[in-house]
């Protein structure tokens, strides 16, 4: 039997939670280490399966096969396409400066307490998140990628609910409140959304007889499953609504600006750059292949969606005064593009919002901690509260300068890539989407341009007087983010070259292909 790498890489950070969990009360800066040391061999072996995959070979590689549940049909089922590689690379590489930039964000608050370990409690929660997102990456039968989708709702819970921002205005006992709202209500909208779910993946076991997603492609391929339309279309909306609460796609993205606002900064990049990722990476997993004539059904409404999610978002963005709620916004509005890219049904689209997902985990992680360093020093959120960082703090303003023009995706930096791709790709099919979906362009420019003006110009404020730059540890977190946003914004190759097999795997499935250009002939 071969090697489970795809195994190894998801079962380390969960053996790194473990061993976190159990370092001594007294021993803080131990279980510290011990879980970036943890996240760092999951690096490297994310980095191996990376190596290891080979774009041109089959749909899915590096599989895993054994029998689970047997009574039921389970089997612990295992693949990579590149779309998956690609997000168990990104979610590999952010989780070291998640931990980096949160080392002192659980500190417990009676100091020399034996029995109150939040620090050890903090990082384990990291490192369990992290598991259980590669492994729904790495997840091809259905009911496993299910029980992943679902479980992973109770460390983030606790991740926003017992450890959020201390820098809050209302002080601790409204805090404690603001934080238990914000955990609840995400933990309420996913399970709704995981409870739908559960409905029509058991309907798809009825009608398919298994959940595994090769045999069930398999046998639609091949005439041996055929689905009633109606039925088709009744799986796929439970499937889609609990992907687009996931994703957050509008209406049902109201939960991400209280876990987002409540939640310390590295756990806010924790959900929208790594968590949310799931629900889109779902969409083209399971909705296209499971139920492609009812996707393409739905193309029209969710479109619209899209299209209100990326106006709405960036509009409630530029009127934000909270800056962590207004990246919260900013990505409600990005995820508008990322849906927009995969069902435009263009394989520049889908390219363009699986770069997405990665360009936008990279560019919102070294805004949202550069935002989360500006924080901890003022001991505020509101934008108001600062000005003239930028003559007292040159580094932490220019890295947060960095990020922002990275959010509004400047060409040279690599959202530009991504979202280029989906409005080409949207335009070829739908030019009028196409052509709203440019305003956000505009108004993310306006949000982000404003943010840095209120925060790092103009006069410098008394508060902000005496604030120091960034030190080596968060220069260590942020730099390698930057130089990741320029190197892949000037030469995206490696990573398109990963993820168009992919793409043309999924455009093959719902039996779309790209729009001609109309040229008129020469007279």
């Amino acid at each position: 039997m071969s090697f489970p790498l795809l195994t190894v890489t998801a079962a380390l950070p969960a053996v790194g939670a473990i061993a976190t969990a159990a370092v001594p009360a007294a021993r803080r800066t131990a279980a510290k280490w011990l879980a970036l040391l943890f996240s760092l061999a999951t690096l490297v072996l994310a980095a191996i399966v990376l190596v290891r995959f080979e774009p041109g070979g089959d749909r899915y590689q590096l599989t895993e096969s054994h029998a689970w549940i047997k009574d039921f049909g389970v089997r612990y089922e295992l693949g990579v396409d590149g779309i998956g590689v690609a997000l168990i690379a990104l979610t590999a590489l952010l989780i070291p400066f998640v931990i980096g930039a949160g080392w002192n964000d659980a500190e417990p608050q009676e100091t020399g307490s034996k029995r109150w370990r939040p620090t050890q409690g903090f990082f384990a929660l990291i490192l369990m998140v992290e598991a259980m997102v590669i492994l729904s990456f790495e997840a091809t039968d259905v009911f496993l990628f299910y029980i992943l989708f679902e479980a992973m709702l109770i460390p983030m819970y606790f991740l926003i609910g017992g450890f959020g921002d201390r820098a809050h205005a209302g002080g601790d006992e409204a805090a404690a409140t603001q934080r238990s709202y914000a955990a609840v209500k995400f933990l309420l909208y996913n399970l709704v959304g995981g409870l739908i779910m559960l409905a029509a993946v058991i309907g798809l076991y009825v009608v398919a007889g298994s959940f595994s997603l090769s045999e069930i492609a398999e046998a639609r391929a091949g005439g041996q499953l055929e689905m009633a339309t109606n039925t088709e279309r009744w799986l796929f909306l439970g499937f889609f609504f609990a992907f687009a609460i996931k994703a957050p796609l509008w209406p049902l993205h109201t939960w991400l600006p209280n876990a987002m606002g409540e939640a310390t900064a590295p756990v806010a990049v924790l959900i929208t750059a790594v968590v949310d990722k799931v629900g889109t990476f779902a969409m083209l997993r399971f909705c296209l292949q499971l139920f492609p004539e009812a996707s393409k059904w739905a193309t029209p409404v969710i479109l619209v969606l899209a299209l209100i999610s990326i106006v709405y978002g960036a509009l409630l963005a530029v009127g934000q005064r909270d800056i962590k709620r207004l990246v919260a916004y900013a990505s409600i509005s990005h995820f508008g593009f990322i849906v927009l890219g995969i069902f435009a049904m263009t394989s520049q689209g889908q390219s363009g919002a699986t770069l997405y997902m990665v360009n936008h985990g990279i560019s919102t992680a070294a805004l949202m901690l550069v935002a989360g360093f500006l924080i901890t020093r003022r001991g505020s959120r509101l934008i108001a509260d600062y000005g003239g960082v930028q003559k007292v703090a040159p580094v932490l303003a220019g890295t947060f300068l960095i990020g922002g023009l990275a959010t509004l995706s400047l060409p040279g930096l690599a959202p530009f890539v991504s979202e280029f791709l989906v409005l080409v790709g949207t335009f070829a099919r739908y030019p009028v989407a196409g052509i709203i979906a440019t305003f956000g362009i505009v108004l993310a420019a306006l949000y982000t341009l404003v943010l840095y003006q209120r925060t790092m110009t103009g006069p410098v404020k008394a508060e902000v007087r005496s604030m120091p730059d960034l030190k080596a540890r968060e220069l260590a977190v942020v730099a390698p983010l930057i130089a990741l946003l320029i190197f892949l914004g000037v030469f995206p190759k490696p990573l398109t070259d990963i993820v168009n097999p992919a793409v043309e795997h999924t455009m093959s499935d719902v039996q779309e292909k790209d729009p001609q250009p109309e040229v008129e002939a020469a007279k």
